[in-house]
């Protein structure tokens, strides 16, 4: 079992820390990159937590223990909300951390009126792409270049939430 929970203002060095660890650990998994987030201001980490959405996965009975997996939702088209940076630590894979990260994204798109949810990932990801068709995501047919890296390609993904989850 995971304990998935919405990061607080407090927070904002724990965000900081294990983002840069999912971006040292899986570099061509995410649209930006170490460096580029290694400069990022308390204050703008302190605004991305603000905005809301932006969970963190802790194994089930932890205490003071540091998040095993992070994900956020962004919802800045109206009827739509992305699915952003999942990342589980290498230790707590295959724990249904990413299935617990998932679900608090699409109560939170639910919650706000989202129709649905959509990502981008990158086409050699095939461990979350599993977990994404499990969730009832389905591709889009969009692709373009990883911004970090333009010689991978992201396929998106959508999936409706007229539907309840897994």
């Amino acid at each position: 079992m995971v304990l998935v929970r919405e990061t607080t203002l407090a927070e904002w060095e724990v965000l900081r820390d294990i983002r840069l660890e999912a971006l040292q650990d899986s570099p061509d998994f995410f649209g930006s990159t170490y460096q580029d987030e290694k400069a990022i201001t308390p204050m703008a980490w302190r605004a991305s937590i603000a905005r809301g959405g932006t969970f963190f996965a802790y194994p089930s009975g932890s205490t003071g223990v540091s998040p095993c997996g992070l994900v956020g939702g962004l919802h800045e088209v109206p009827d739509t909300v992305e699915l952003v940076s999942l990342w589980v630590r290498p230790a707590a894979r295959g724990q249904g951390v990413g299935q617990g990260l998932v679900r608090a994204v699409v109560d939170w798109a639910r919650d706000h009126r989202a129709a649905r949810v959509h990502l981008w990932l990158t086409k050699t990801n095939d461990q979350a792409l599993l977990l994404y068709q499990r969730w009832g995501f389905a591709l889009t047919g969009e692709s373009q270049p990883l911004p970090s890296n333009p010689k991978l390609t992201e396929i998106g993904m959508a999936r409706p939430l007229n539907h309840e989850a897994p």
